[in-house]
């Protein structure tokens, strides 16, 4: 069974940074795609990073670009989500998920998916 703990997330003010880990248990991280969404309340998930096993292609939303960036640690099991220059928008749930094959940003296409971390971006 795979398990994905997502942490890191808290409160900070506009123009502030975080970074979000994932640790995933019972799958070895390194053949797979990591990705990261995101939920606002009211809103459909949206796809926000992910990144192939070797870290060799990366795919962010446009609205993150300049901004976030993903990167894994195969050896620990871990995908990290930095997240600078925070706007209120950016407040949502995050959630870490894994896949096979092609790095895409569509939530179904993601076969494991962690509780989320609340990140709260105040203005």
């Amino acid at each position: 069974q795979v398990q994905l703990v997502e942490s890191g997330g808290g409160l900070v003010q506009a123009g502030g940074s975080l970074r979000l880990s994932c640790a995933a248990s019972g799958r070895t991280l390194s053949r797979y795609v990591m990705g990261w969404f995101r939920q606002a309340p009211g809103k459909e998930r949206e796809f926000v990073a992910a990144a192939s096993w070797s870290g060799g292609s990366i795919l962010l939303a446009d609205s993150v670009k300049g901004r976030f960036t993903i990167s894994r640690d195969n050896a620990k099991n871990t995908v990290y989500l930095q997240m600078n220059s925070l706007k209120p928008e950016d407040t949502a749930v995050y959630y870490c998920a894994t896949k096979v094959g092609l790095v895409i940003g569509t939530p179904g296409a993601y076969d494991y998916w962690g509780q989320g971390t609340q990140v709260t971006v105040s203005s």
